[in-house]
């Protein structure tokens, strides 16, 4: 999962690998080929590194590692958003999780 993640946000802010293994504290000699085998699957960085990563392409490191897309589609939003429409959408999910749940009492 974070491999496919990683690919598509760095692609949306339009970073090539070795730009943002730079951005990210890795050597330059080495910086393309290890986000090249982050992205591909066949090494996984650590979590200091996502969070530098996650902090660059703005997202929010969660998402990365979030195996289903709609809850990975919340995060990004929420992410995003003011703090008061932060607090107004926490409001709304509160109240419509205990709506819910009261529904099964």
């Amino acid at each position: 999962m974070i491999s496919e993640r990683l690919k598509v946000a760095r692609l949306r802010v339009g970073l090539s690998q070795e730009k943002l293994g730079k951005l990210a504290g890795i050597d330059p000699t080495s910086a393309s080929a290890r986000m090249n085998q982050y992205e591909r699957g066949k090494h996984s960085p650590d979590y200091r590194l996502m969070c530098k990563v996650a902090e660059i392409l703005n997202m929010p490191v969660s998402w990365f590692y979030t195996q289903d897309d709609d809850m990975a589609r919340l995060q990004e939003i929420f992410f995003n958003l003011s703090p008061d429409a932060r607090r107004d959408l926490l409001a709304h999910a509160e109240a419509t999780g205990q709506n819910s749940v009261s529904g099964f009492a």
